[in-house]
């Protein structure tokens, strides 16, 4: 009885914990809008971010728990939206050029799990 008491404790502070891990991109994502542009910050970074959470909420199915699944949700949902800011902010290198094209999701998205040595500069 105790032990099932103890588990969903923690499981609450889990999700309190997981909020606040989701505002945390939120507040980055804020500031690239802010400072509107996206140099300085990683997208290595949030790749193996997104692919810890990926990773995270997978396991959380495989052993049928509701707080490390909806925590992981929440991440991801945070992490996106900051990914779309950092894609959309990304210092370009013909931006500001009048026919300017930003790429496509999917190419920023390969480009940036590329290593530095091999891929293209956007």
């Amino acid at each position: 009885m105790n032990l099932s008491i103890l588990k969903e404790s923690l499981g609450i502070v889990l999700i309190f914990t997981g909020i606040l891990d989701g505002w945390k991109y939120i507040w980055q994502a804020q500031g690239v809008i802010k400072a509107r542009t996206a140099k300085g910050h990683s997208r290595k970074f949030l790749n193996a971010a997104i692919g810890n959470d990926l990773i995270k909420m997978l396991y959380a199915v495989c052993i049928k728990d509701v707080f490390i699944f909806s925590t992981s949700v929440l991440a991801l949902i945070s992490m996106c939206y900051n990914y779309f800011i950092v894609y959309k902010y990304y210092p370009y290198r013909m931006r500001g050029c009048s026919n300017f094209k930003r790429p496509n999701i999917i190419l920023f998205l390969i480009n940036s799990a590329l290593p530095n040595k091999i891929r293209k500069r956007l």
